[in-house]
């Protein structure tokens, strides 16, 4: 294994970590809402929401790289606020990976703020516990489960992330070079040696979050693709 190799995997490793951190921030109060809401347009949020689990990845990429670009109108946004784009670049890597994995996140926390119900914030309301004291007293630790899996779900889909990352960070070595970009690299190298050695990683990785995830029972998984 290369000195390019490892910080190709220091690289995934810490996009995976800040996109859960950042989709754990995010989808907590989009699963609520999505749980409890009965407004008409709560059907296209959610559709919203999922379309990264039927779009092809590089589709998803493309039009972010376009959004996101000099001539875009998030591009044109951060430039003017002397920020430079974001397309190539770490940050980039981070918004393309936090819309590409939030269906991940979002449907394991919502499927157990469905499953929990309202029974127990009710009976917490007549004990006079305040909204925020309600949350985070009775809703998150009954929701456990369901946090825990989007946790893992987020984390390993990120490591396992090709096509946004290739078209949005490109194959810049040390800054948007991920694991699955080094394979590819390896692999057009005809270095199938090395990797193989990447590859059966992220083979054995998926395999224990996987196993990780039945063993636990995983009945707030239900992510389907």
């Amino acid at each position: 294994m290369t000195p390019d190799d490892l910080q190709a995997i220091w690289l995934t490793l810490k996009l995976a970590s800040v996109t859960t951190v950042l989709l754990l921030l995010i989808v907590t109060p989009l699963s609520w809402w999505l749980a409890h809401t009965r407004k008409w347009y709560r059907g296209p949020v959610a559709a919203v929401v999922a379309l990264p689990l039927v779009l092809p990845p590089s589709v998803l990429g493309f039009y972010l790289l376009l959004l996101l670009g000099p001539h875009g109108p998030v591009g044109k946004f951060t430039e003017a606020l002397h920020l430079g784009t974001l397309p190539f670049t770490f940050a980039g890597l981070v918004v393309g990976s936090v819309l590409f994995s939030m269906p991940f996140a979002v449907q394991p926390i919502q499927n157990a703020f469905e499953a929990m119900g309202r029974r127990p914030l009710e009976v917490a309301a007549t004990l006079r516990a305040g909204t925020w004291d309600r949350f985070f007293s009775v809703a998150v630790p009954l929701a456990r489960p369901g946090f825990l899996t989007a946790i893992i779900l987020a984390f390993a889909h990120t490591v396992g992330e090709f096509g946004v990352v290739l078209m949005l960070g490109g194959n810049i070595q040390g800054e948007t070079r991920v694991l699955s970009v080094a394979v590819y690299n390896h692999v057009e190298a005809i270095e199938y040696g090395a990797a193989h050695w990447l590859a059966g990683g992220m083979v054995l990785f998926s395999f224990v979050v996987l196993l990780g995830l039945y063993l636990a029972g995983g009945k707030s998984w239900k992510v389907t693709r």
